[in-house]
């Protein structure tokens, strides 16, 4: 069975290829371009040919492409053995952020996501997931004329991060190499719902992303609600993980907070999120529900919204109230991915 060249760094593609080291960082250098082994001009075509046979240069295709109002892109993107992903492009004045997927599916059951609708089809590997920021720069810098590369990137697209430990650090690693597309740590956030032991082991990683914990209550019996990820991993432990990664890395931490009507908006959730998180130099994004339409709950008004986010800055937060982006294009975590599935007669991711 081929093996997913991008997989690799250029040490690994060296040790596997039993190449000279500048040969090895050509090739990775080739695939952060995302080139198949036939584009490769300085290696030879008996090399290639070689190559051909026994990896796949890439793991990653754009099958669809939708464009929001707002500028925002969403990405379909379909893998070697037919699992399918999908991606958003925001755009934004300091740069392109692409929200990535590090899952097909995802088993943490959230009760306003459409990513867990079909379940865990399985995890994406490192070079699977690379795919995704390669393919969207491929089609931007790739003499299309479609504007910008991507500068930033967010692990919060379909599937739980830290449900994929080693394939993400693996991703991180390659998305950060010098010899590749070079993206630093600070222009990296990983959302996560709260894995703790992963949270701990990310912060003694030496890898200083931003990290983003989802939380939507700061009230355990509403969050488990929520969230059944919470029965596990209780509010409380999931804090004092954000604070411990913050401790180690120096990086401040994001806590996400999904505005849900009459679920988690009201004054006295406010009072207790400032009381949860007291002391501690966080940061509050808000962001109104997109809607799934297999989801009854719906998204905070924008008036309530603003009136919450004033709350929580009166009693001494940090807030910012995120702008809904790609709504008209099912731009919330799952949505295209569950509409294709569908379409095609998939009724299990």
């Amino acid at each position: 069975m081929k093996q997913l060249l991008s997989d690799f760094n250029s040490e690994e593609i060296r040790e596997a290829l039993d190449i000279p080291p500048y040969k090895a960082k050509q090739i990775f250098r080739w695939l952060a371009k995302g080139c198949d082994f036939a584009e490769m001009s300085d290696q030879s075509k008996a090399f290639r040919e070689t190559l051909q046979e026994n990896y796949f240069a890439q793991g990653v295709k754009k099958i669809k492409r939708l464009v929001s109002e707002d500028g925002t892109e969403k990405y379909l993107f379909a893998l070697n053995d037919g699992a399918v992903v999908e991606g958003v492009l925001m755009k934004y004045k300091y740069g392109n952020t692409l929200c990535v997927s590090t899952q097909a599916g995802c088993r943490m059951g959230c009760a306003f996501c459409a990513s867990t609708l079909n379940g865990l089809e399985r995890s994406l590997s490192a070079g699977e997931i690379y795919g995704e920021v390669v393919a969207v720069n491929r089609l931007k810098e790739g003499g299309l004329g479609e504007g910008r590369a991507v500068t930033n990137v967010v692990l919060m697209g379909s599937g739980e991060p830290l449900d994929n430990y080693d394939n993400v650090i693996g991703f991180l690693r390659l998305l950060n190499s010098p010899d590749g597309l070079n993206v630093s740590y600070r222009n990296i956030s990983l959302s996560t719902c709260g894995l703790v032991p992963q949270i701990i082991r990310l912060a003694d990683e030496g890898i200083a992303v931003n990290l983003t914990v989802s939380l939507h209550s700061p009230f355990q019996h509403k969050r488990i609600k929520l969230m059944p990820v919470s029965k596990k991993y209780p509010l409380l432990s999931v804090v004092e993980a954000a604070k411990y990664y913050f401790e180690k890395t120096g990086r401040r931490v994001y806590f996400e907070y999904t505005l849900i009507s009459g679920e988690n908006d009201s004054d006295e959730d406010a009072e207790r999120l400032a009381e949860l998180l007291k002391g501690f130099p966080a940061h509050i994004n808000l962001i109104r529900l997109n809607p799934v339409r297999e989801r009854r709950l719906k998204g905070t008004g924008d008036s309530a919204a603003a009136a919450f986010a004033a709350r929580l800055q009166n009693l001494g937060l940090s807030v910012t109230l995120r702008r809904r982006m790609g709504a008209d294009i099912d731009g919330a975590c799952g949505q295209l991915r569950k509409r294709y599935l569908e379409e095609n007669g998939f009724e299990n991711g």
